[in-house]
């Protein structure tokens, strides 16, 4: 389960239905359908499965980092579901990962274990 912390920025929200139990501030994918636009949020409660509940999907949020990956300010990243983190966009994404869901807002090396990503922008799921 990877978790996101709000920082800053308009933060605008949806009614999310969850298909499993989901931590306040898990991150979740929301919005898939046919392999489509979707949106990497964040839940801003606790969801129980089958329940609905609130989940971000604008604003600022520090999110998990692969530590390989090398993101530049204002590059589009991508979430590797396998991984629990994000990766630049050079990322091959698989099964379960969106593809450019949101804007690095400074530079993260190799080694840096987080991100701050404005995740307003929504992404490609892919769904191999």
């Amino acid at each position: 389960m990877a978790t996101a912390t709000y920082k800053r920025g308009e933060m605008r929200t949806v009614t999310y239905l969850a298909t499993a139990d989901v931590a306040a501030n898990e991150i979740v994918v929301c919005g898939v359908v046919d392999a489509k636009k979707c949106h990497v949020g964040v839940a801003r409660v606790a969801i129980a499965d089958t329940e609905t509940g609130v989940v971000a999907v604008s604003g600022v949020f520090e999110f998990p980092k692969v530590s390989a990956a090398v993101i530049k300010a204002g590059e589009a990243v991508n979430w590797d579901s396998s991984a629990g983190g994000v990766e630049d966009n050079a990322h091959t994404t698989g099964a379960g990962d969106v593809a450019e869901f949101g804007i690095a807002m400074a530079d993260a090396g190799n080694g840096t274990t987080v991100v701050d990503i404005d995740i307003a922008e929504p992404g490609s799921y892919d769904a191999a």
